[in-house]
C-alpha cells in the first residue's frame, strides 16, 4: 500500500466514523449495523440516510416503537437516544452539520400524531412550535453581534498598550468570542504555537495553489501565523484577528448569520491544520510514511470490542475530540464510563451465544492533547427548539486515564464488577437510611429521630389551661327577665391573672354550687360563648397522664431514639466507607500511570440560541489560572473556574475540556536558544519573516502613541494660552476695580479673591471651595465661622497682638472642626461637606497641609471689615508668603485638594442620581448613579473615609438597572412598534452597556441582578409572538447574554450643577433623609 493510499484510508475511516456519530445523534438510533446500512444505501449522503432511517422507523408497529423507547433508557448509553432521560421528547444535538439538524427538526415536527398520543400536544400547539422554529431559523441572521454599536477602541493608545509580558487578548470582531476562546487555548500550548509559527508552505505550491483545499488552507495558515506572532511580540494589549476569522468563516454554511459553536469551529480548525501540515509532511518525507504533527498532537485511537447479533468483533478507530454526554451524570468519570460502553454488553463476558448487541471502547493510544466535548445542547421536540443543559458536572484538574486503556482491560473489568456489586450494596444501605430520614406513611415525612424527640417533648409538656373572664351582665336581658344571673366560673376556669394584693377573706374559694345556682339558666352572650373552650390548653399537651406512665414513656422514647440515632450513624458511616472504597478503587499506582493535567476549560454562558464564550487556561510558569475573555486577560483562580464551569450556577458551564499528558512536558516548555541556553521570549522566538511583521506593527503602534502624545501636548499648550489670556483680562478688570475703589468715599466693601490683583508670592490659585466669590454665598458661611473664631480668641486671649490672635483663632477653629470629624453622625449629616478640614482630618492628611489650608481660610480678603480682622488677615497672608517650597510640598497640597474636589463631585453625582431615582426618573438617574459608583470606588480604594457608602450606591445602581429592565420588558410585551423600539433602545443604550460594570466586580447581588434581567428576556424565547418581534428579540439576546467584562464605549459624564457649601450640605441632607425613609427591599 502506498503512502497516499494509507493516508486516504485513514481519512476515509475517520470520515465514516464522523458520519456514523452524526447519524446516531440526529436520529437517536444506536444500532451500529442499521446505521452502516443507512449510509451504504445513501452512498454517504447524510440527508438520505436520515430519511432512510426515518422511513424505516415509521414502518415499525406502534407497540414495538413504544417498547423501543422504553427499553432504550440505559443510563450508561454513550449516545442518549430519544426517551433515554426523564423527558422523552429530548433529542441530543452533538452533530457538526447544522443543516442536518434542521432536517431532524423538520422530521420531528411531522410526527404530530405520535407526539399527541405520547405527549398530549395538539396539532395547533405543534403548529405554533413550527412557526417559532421557522422564525428562529429565518432570524439567525440577526444573531451576529454588531460590536460597532456598543464597542469601540479607546482613542487613547495608552489604554491599548500591553503591560510588560501580560498575555495579549483578541478583539471580538462580531460574534467571534468562540474564535478567541479556542485560539487562546491552542496558542498557550507552546508546542502547537511553535508548529504554527515555524510552518512554511510547501515549496512546490509557490503562488498558485493546486486545488480548492490549498487555496483555502494556505492563506489561513499564513494569517494564523501572523496572528500568533502578534500574540507573542505585540506591544498592543489586544490584537485584531479579522483576517483569519474571515477566511475561516467562509467554510461554514450561513456562517455570516449565526454564532459558531465551539466544537464545530474546533473540528473545522483541526481539519484545516491537519490538511495544511499533511501537504508539508508529504513534501518533506518523499517515499516514507509522512507524519502529520497535528494528527500526532490531537488524534488518538480506541479499540471497539463488541457483539453484533451474537457475533463478536474488534476494530480500531481514530478519534479527535471525544464527545461526552452530560445529562444524567455527576462527574467526568461517570461520563467517560458511560461513553466507553454502548448497548447491552453482558454477552461480551459470557460464553453463551446471545443475540444481544453492544460494544466497549478501550483506548489503545491517547493523544498528547486530549479534548472532551461536553454535550450541553439538546433539541426539545415538544417545544420545537434547542435547549441548554445546565446540570452540574464536576471534573478534576488531574485525570488518570488508566482505567480506560486497552492494556488494563481485564483489571478494569474486574474493578467495574467490584464497583457494581458495591454500588448495589450501597443502594440497599441508602434505601434503609432513607427510611430513617423520611419516616411516615403520609405525604409529609420527617427524620425518625426527630419524630421520637417531638413525641418525648409532647409527653413531657404540662397543660396550661385558660378561660377568659366572662362579663357578668347585671342588667335585665332582652327577654325582660330580671332575676336571672350567670354563675361565676370556677377557679380553674378563671383567667390566670395575678391575684390582687387587696384580696381578703371575701375572696376565699367558692363552695359547691347550691341547688338554686344549678337551676339558673345561662344568659346568651354571643361574644363570650364564641371564645375558646375554657379547658383548652395554651399548647399541645397530654390531658391525662400519670407520673408512672410518663416515666415509662420517657424511658422508652429515650431508648428508641438512641437506637435510631445509632442505626442512622452506622448506616451513614457504612455509606461513607463505601464511597471512599469506590473513590480509592483506582488509586493504586498501577492505575495512575497515565496522568492528564487540565490545560484549558472553554465556558459558555447563555441559552441554546445565544450566549458568550471565554476560556480558563492554566499558566504553568506563574502557577495560576488565567481568564481569557476577548480583549480582557486577567488572573483567576480554581474557585472561580469551578463556579463558572461546573454548571448548576447561573447559565454558565464548561463546554469543552482540554487535558494534556503530564508526562510530556514539551507541550508547555519554553524554547531555548541553542547557543546561549537562555529561554527565548517575545519577538526572539519568531522566525525572521514574522519578526519583521511584528516590528512593523509595533512601529505603527509606537507612531500612534507618539502622535497622541504630541496632540495632548499641543492641547495643553493651547489651554495654557487660553488661561493666560483669561488671567490677563482678569488682572486688567481687577486693576480697574481697585482704582475705582480707592477714590470711593463710601464704606469699604469686601473684595473677592477673583476680583483681587494676582498675588505673585502665592504659587497658585486656591481651590474653588476655598475661594469666596461674595459674602452672600460660600464666603458668608465660612467668613462667619472665621470671625467667630477670632472673636472667641480675642475674648480668651490676654495678648492682643495680631499674630497671637491668629494663632489662638486657628487653634479654636481646628478644635471645633476636630470635634466634627470625631463625631458619629447619621448619613444625612456629613460634616465633610461643610468643611475641607473635616475631610482632611478623617483621612489623616499631613499636618502641613492642614496648617496651610487653615491659614488660607484666615487670609481671606473678605475678613477686612474691621481693623482687627484686617490685621489678622494680613498676618495670615504674610505667613503664607513665608512658607518655603521645601516646607510644604505644593504637589502634595494640590493632590489633597484635588481629592476633596473629586469627593464633592462624587457627592453631587450621588445626590443627583438618588434624587432622580426617588422621583422615578430612572433613565436620567442611571448615568449619575453609574458614575458616582465608579468614582466613589476609586476614592474608597485610597481610604475608607474618602468616599460614601459603597453598598448604598451599589444597591441603587442595581435597582435602577432592574427598574429600567422592567420598563423595557413591559414595552416589549406591549407589542406596539414605538413601544418595542423604545424598550429595546433603553436596553441597548443603557442597560447592556452597564452590565459589564456589574460583572467586573463579581458581587453576589450584582450577579443575581444580571441573572434576573437575562432570565426575563430569555423567558420570551418559548412564547408565541409576531415574526418582527421574534426577529428583534433574536437580534438583541446575544448582546444581553455577552458575559464579557470589557467596558464598552460609554456616555460622557452628565453635567454637574454648581452648589455652594451650604447648598450642597442642605440638599445632600434632604436627599439622604428621603433615601433613609424609602424602602430598600429587593436585590
Amino acid at each position: 500500500m502506498t503512502v497516499e493510499q494509507n493516508v486516504l484510508q485513514q481519512h476515509s475511516q475517520k470520515h465514516q466514523q464522523t458520519l456514523l456519530n452524526q447519524l446516531r445523534e440526529i436520529t437517536g438510533t444506536t444500532d451500529v449495523q442499521l446505521l452502516q446500512q443507512a449510509l451504504q444505501v445513501s452512498n454517504g449522503d447524510l440527508a438520505e440516510a436520515v430519511a432512510f432511517l426515518t422511513e424505516k422507523n415509521a414502518k415499525v408497529p406502534q407497540q414495538d416503537e413504544a417498547t423501543y423507547y422504553q427499553t432504550s433508557q440505559v443510563p450508561s448509553d454513550r449516545y442518549i437516544s430519544v426517551g433515554s432521560q426523564a423527558d422523552t421528547n429530548v433529542i441530543d444535538l452533538t452533530g457538526d452539520d447544522k443543516d442536518d439538524l434542521q432536517r431532524a427538526i423538520a422530521l420531528s415536527l411531522e410526527e404530530s400524531n405520535w407526539a399527541f398520543r405520547e405527549t398530549g400536544i395538539t396539532d395547533e400547539e405543534q403548529a405554533i412550535s413550527r412557526v417559532l422554529e421557522a422564525s428562529i431559523a429565518e432570524n439567525k441572521a440577526c444573531l451576529k453581534r454588531t460590536h460597532t454599536e456598543v464597542w469601540s477602541d479607546s482613542l487613547n493608545p495608552h489604554d491599548r498598550k500591553r503591560i510588560d509580558t501580560c498575555p495579549v487578548g483578541l478583539k471580538n470582531v462580531g460574534n467571534t468570542c468562540w474564535f478567541s476562546a479556542v485560539i487562546q487555548s491552542l496558542f498557550n500550548l507552546l508546542e502547537f504555537q511553535r508548529l504554527v509559527l515555524n510552518y512554511s508552505p510547501p515549496a512546490q505550491v509557490h503562488d498558485l495553489p493546486r486545488n480548492q483545499k490549498e487555496h483555502r488552507n494556505l492563506p489561513f495558515m499564513q494569517e494564523l501565523r501572523n496572528l500568533f506572532s502578534l500574540m507573542v511580540g505585540s506591544k498592543r494589549k489586544y490584537v485584531d484577528p479579522s483576517r483569519a476569522v474571515e477566511i475561516l468563516k467562509d467554510a461554514f454554511k450561513s456562517s455570516e448569520s449565526q454564532q459558531q459553536d465551539v466544537s464545530e469551529f474546533t473540528h473545522k480548525l483541526l481539519d484545516w491544520l491537519e490538511d495544511a501540515f499533511q501537504m508539508k509532511a508529504e513534501e518533506d518525507r518523499e517515499g516514507e510514511k509522512p507524519k502529520n504533527p497535528m494528527v500526532e498532537l490531537f488524534y488518538g485511537r480506541f479499540l471497539a470490542v463488541g457483539v453484533l447479533e451474537g457475533k463478536k468483533f474488534e476494530n480500531t478507530e481514530m478519534f479527535g475530540q471525544y464527545p461526552l454526554q452530560v445529562n444524567g451524570f455527576k462527574d467526568l468519570h461517570e461520563c467517560l464510563e458511560a461513553a466507553m460502553i454502548e448497548g447491552e454488553i453482558e454477552s461480551l463476558h459470557s460464553a453463551e451465544n446471545s443475540a444481544r448487541s453492544g460494544q466497549e471502547h478501550w483506548f489503545t493510544e491517547l493523544p498528547p492533547v486530549l479534548t472532551f466535548e461536553l454535550s450541553r445542547f439538546e433539541f426539545n421536540q415538544a417545544l420545537g427548539r434547542p435547549e441548554k443543559i445546565h446540570n452540574k458536572l464536576e471534573f478534576s484538574s488531574m485525570l488518570y486515564m488508566d482505567r480506560y486503556m486497552d492494556r488494563n482491560r481485564e483489571v478494569t473489568r474486574i474493578k467495574r464488577e467490584e464497583i457494581r456489586r458495591v454500588k448495589e450494596h450501597l443502594t440497599l444501605l441508602q434505601q434503609r437510611l432513607e427510611r430513617y430520614l423520611s419516616y411516615g406513611s403520609g405525604p409529609k415525612r420527617f427524620p425518625l429521630a426527630d419524630v421520637l424527640l417531638y413525641a418525648m417533648e409532647f409527653a413531657s409538656s404540662k397543660p396550661v389551661c385558660t378561660s377568659p373572664v366572662e362579663d357578668i351582665d347585671s342588667s335585665a336581658p332582652p327577654g325582660g327577665t330580671t332575676g336571672q344571673q350567670v354563675s361565676l366560673p370556677s377557679t380553674a376556669e378563671q383567667d390566670p391573672l395575678p391575684p390582687l394584693e387587696s384580696a381578703g377573706p371575701a375572696s376565699a374559694p367558692t363552695t359547691a354550687p347550691t341547688a338554686a345556682q344549678q337551676q339558673r339558666v345561662a344568659i346568651h352572650k354571643p361574644f363570650t360563648q364564641s371564645r375558646l373552650p375554657p379547658d383548652l390548653p395554651m399548647h399541645p399537651a397530654p390531658r391525662h397522664i400519670t407520673d408512672e406512665e410518663l416515666r415509662v414513656l420517657e424511658v422508652c422514647l429515650h431508648r428508641w431514639r438512641s437506637e435510631v440515632e445509632n442505626d442512622t450513624r452506622d448506616l451513614q458511616g457504612s455509606i461513607n466507607r463505601i464511597h471512599r472504597t469506590i473513590e480509592l478503587m483506582y488509586s493504586d499506582k498501577s492505575m495512575m500511570q497515565v496522568p492528564y493535567r487540565l490545560h484549558a476549560v472553554l465556558v459558555h454562558e447563555g441559552q441554546a440560541n445565544a450566549g458568550h464564550y471565554w476560556a480558563y487556561i492554566y499558566d504553568p510558569h506563574q502557577r495560576c489560572w488565567m481568564k481569557y475573555n476577548d480583549i480582557s486577560v486577567t488572573k483567576s483562580s480554581w474557585e472561580e473556574l469551578v463556579r463558572d464551569s461546573f454548571g448548576g450556577y447561573r447559565n454558565a458551564s464548561a463546554y469543552c475540556l482540554m487535558y494534556i499528558n503530564d508526562k510530556k512536558p514539551f507541550l508547555i516548555e519554553e524554547e531555548f536558544d541553542k547557543e546561549t541556553g537562555q529561554i527565548l521570549s517575545g519577538i526572539d522566538k519568531l522566525p525572521p519573516d514574522l519578526k519583521q511583521y511584528v516590528r512593523e506593527d509595533n512601529e505603527l503602534f509606537d507612531k500612534e502613541v507618539e502622535e497622541w502624545d504630541a496632540l495632548q501636548i499641543r492641547k495643553a499648550q493651547q489651554e495654557k494660552l487660553v488661561l493666560a489670556a483669561a488671567a490677563a483680562a482678569a488682572a486688567a478688570a481687577t486693576a480697574a476695580a481697585t482704582a475705582e475703589s480707592s477714590i470711593s468715599t463710601s464704606s469699604p466693601q469686601p473684595m473677592s479673591i477673583e476680583s483681587s490683583p494676582p498675588d505673585n508670592t502665592v504659587p497658585q490659585q486656591e481651590p474653588e471651595y476655598m475661594e469666596q466669590p461674595s459674602p452672600t454665598n460660600d464666603s458668608k458661611h465660612l467668613q462667619e465661622d472665621t470671625e467667630r473664631a477670632i472673636s472667641r480668641a480675642a475674648a480668651e486671649q490676654e495678648e492682643r497682638s495680631p499674630e497671637a490672635l491668629l494663632t489662638a483663632a486657628i487653634k479654636l477653629e481646628y478644635a471645633r472642626l476636630l470635634r466634627f470629624a470625631q463625631e458619629d453622625t447619621p448619613p444625612e449629616n456629613d460634616y465633610r461637606l461643610q468643611h475641607i478640614i473635616v475631610y482632611f482630618i478623617q483621612n489623616q492628611a499631613p499636618k502641613k497641609i492642614l496648617e496651610r489650608t487653615l491659614l488660607t481660610q484666615f487670609a481671606d480678603r473678605n475678613l477686612a471689615f474691621d481693623e482687627r480682622c484686617k490685621s489678622i488677615m494680613n498676618v495670615a497672608r504674610a505667613k503664607l508668603d513665608l512658607i518655603k517650597p521645601e516646607e510644604v510640598n505644593m504637589d502634595e497640597y494640590e493632590m489633597w485638594h484635588q481629592a476633596y474636589r473629586n469627593f464633592r463631585d462624587t457627592t453631587i453625582f450621588m445626590m443627583t442620581g438618588l434624587d432622580l431615582f426617588q422621583k422615578t426618573n430612572y433613565m436620567e438617574a442611571l448615568m449619575y448613579l453609574i458614575y458616582s459608583y465608579q468614582y466613589n470606588k476609586e476614592l474608597l480604594s485610597k481610604g475608607p473615609y474618602r468616599g460614601h457608602d459603597e453598598e448604598l450606591l451599589g444597591h441603587y445602581r442595581r435597582q435602577c438597572l432592574l427598574k429600567l429592565n422592567e420598563q423595557a420588558a413591559a414595552m416589549f410585551e406591549s407589542g406596539e412598534e414605538p413601544e418595542v423600539s423604545t424598550g429595546l433602545g433603553i436596553m441597548n443604550e443603557l442597560v447592556v452597556l452597564c452590565i459589564p460594570l456589574l460583572l467586573i466586580h463579581d458581587t453576589e447581588r450584582d450577579l443575581l441582578a444580571v441573572e434576573d434581567m437575562r432570565n426575563r428576556w430569555c423567558s420570551y424565547l418559548g412564547q408565541e409572538m409576531e415574526p418582527n418581534l421574534q426577529e428583534k428579540l433574536t437580534d438583541f439576546l446575544p448582546k444581553l447574554l455577552d458575559c464579557s467584562t470589557e467596558i464598552k464605549s460609554f456616555h460622557d459624564p452628565p453635567k454637574l450643577p454648581t452648589y455652594s457649601t451650604l447648598e450642597l450640605s442642605e440638599r445632600f441632607s434632604r436627599v439622604m433623609a428621603a433615601v433613609g425613609r424609602a424602602p430598600t427591599g429587593g436585590r
